[in-house]
């Protein structure tokens, strides 16, 4: 089932818009709730948005032939990072992305995991893993919002879809 390399680049747009949708609602929440731990992997909205930020970090570094030896660092761990170097990481994607190929995405890379363990797979396959993996985790996130008595933004790709289609008309 391989995807166009447009199909990719729109994905990545997506998966940039929701995820900013998202950080800038729990801008607005005090530190106590952001922190708060509600039992899951993650734990917190903060630490559940740090991993997917990391996540999309690791693999773009990934795609660009390099290893990185950490997930995440402490200094992660600030709503600064969320609101400036994830959308600076972004606009790192929708660079690499820029050069994508309908054939480059079909094209395999090799990397190991955290655990060293070896792979190789599709461009595509990884692209759409890192939006589907962002999706989970910003469900989980609005889950939380909820339960936190505050409502979520609407971050479904129908939703991305009739933004852009009223941006463009």
């Amino acid at each position: 089932m391989p995807v166009s390399a447009g199909v990719l680049r729109d994905h990545l747009a997506y998966t940039a818009w929701a995820s900013q949708r998202l950080v800038k609602a729990v801008s607005q929440l005090p530190p106590e709730e952001i922190a708060r731990d509600f039992g899951t992997s993650d734990g917190s909205i903060l630490r559940t948005l740090v991993h997917v930020f990391a996540a999309d970090r690791i693999w773009l570094a990934r795609l660009n032939g390099q290893s990185p030896a950490a997930l995440v660092s402490d200094a992660d761990y600030q709503r600064s990072v969320l609101e400036n170097d994830w959308p600076a990481l972004y606009a790192r994607w929708f660079e690499w992305a820029r050069a994508l190929t309908d054939e480059s995405a079909q094209d395999a890379i090799a990397y190991s995991d955290m655990r060293g363990n070896p792979y190789r797979q599709p461009v595509w396959q990884i692209v759409l893993h890192v939006v589907n993996h962002g999706t989970h985790h910003r469900g989980q996130v609005s889950g939380f919002l909820r339960t936190l008595k505050h409502a979520p933004p609407p971050l479904d790709l129908i939703a991305y879809y009739r933004e852009q289609a009223a941006a463009a008309a």
